[in-house]
């Protein structure tokens, strides 16, 4: 898992493209544990290839303790649920090809000129 132990951690210093670099250098699936405030930083995680995603959960973020600020609220946690689908689904496969929803529209947005 790519951490930093900064509660609650700011986005300048998540440095997310760690989990590539661990990836190649260790040859293994990685994962991000968050400890920021949102859900952003975690769904782009999962762009740049973070196969799990660990996040503190509390059911009132305003209560007191050292990580609560951090954490996600039940419904967070849904919406990042549901952002990270979304995310894997727009990923897609890699390989560039005409799209379903493009096929209807190929000819006329085709534009050759003599």
């Amino acid at each position: 898992m790519h951490a930093t132990s900064t509660y609650p951690l700011p986005p300048e210093e998540t440095n997310l493209l760690a989990i590539q670099a661990l990836r190649e250098r260790y040859g293994v699936p990685v994962g991000y544990s968050g400890h920021e405030v949102g859900l952003q930083v975690s769904v782009a995680a999962v762009a740049l290839g973070a196969v799990t995603v660990e996040r503190h959960i509390t059911l009132d973020r305003a209560m007191w303790g050292s990580d609560q600020s951090a954490s996600v609220e039940p419904g967070g946690l849904m919406r990042l649920v549901r952002d990270i689908r979304i995310t894997e689904q727009a990923l897609g496969d890699g390989k560039k090809r005409v799209m379903p929803g493009e096929a209807s529209k190929r000819d006329s947005l085709r534009r050759v000129t003599a």
